[in-house]
């Protein structure tokens, strides 16, 4: 049977690489198109970097980076064992994110990224961005259970 984080990876994954291929074809040559108006706008831009265009320019060696988090990734999730629903999530999200940039990286030599903020001065996102940061949430509300149920247990 395939484990919860495998399927919310693969979910991550089509979502995130869908809503790219539609950014690229939709979005081109477009300047910046209103999602949300006043929260959320969409504006195609290619980051050769990593979150906040840091290493810009690394598309190989951030590539790799994005391949070694995803194999680290399966090992932990197989040799996990039992695992809490928000452990679970956390992993898959992930997982799924990583292998999302990475494909761009791969593929492109850079990540699309396509989703802005309108109202705050923030970095254009996409759909694998919004999985990692949804990622830790899930992982730091783990972590808090955890502590609280080892708190009960004492």
């Amino acid at each position: 049977m395939i484990r919860l984080p495998y399927w919310i990876a693969l979910a991550v994954v089509l979502l995130d690489q869908l809503s790219k291929a539609w950014a690229l074809t939709h979005l081109a040559n477009r300047g910046v198109e209103p999602l949300l108006p006043g929260l959320l706008q969409q504006r195609l831009v290619f980051n050769t970097g990593a979150a906040f265009s840091m290493l810009e320019g690394n598309a190989t060696g951030l590539g790799l980076v994005s391949a070694v988090v995803a194999i680290g990734l399966v090992v932990w999730i197989q040799t996990a064992g039992r695992m809490s629903r928000w452990q679970s999530a956390g992993l898959g999200l992930l997982l799924g994110g990583a292998i999302g940039n990475g494909l761009d990286r791969w593929r492109l030599g850079s990540v699309v990224d396509f989703l802005e903020f309108e109202p705050i001065d923030f970095p254009v996102f996409n759909l694998a961005d919004v999985a990692i940061n949804l990622a830790v949430a899930c992982l730091v509300i783990d972590l808090l259970q955890r502590g609280k149920d080892e708190r009960r247990s004492r």
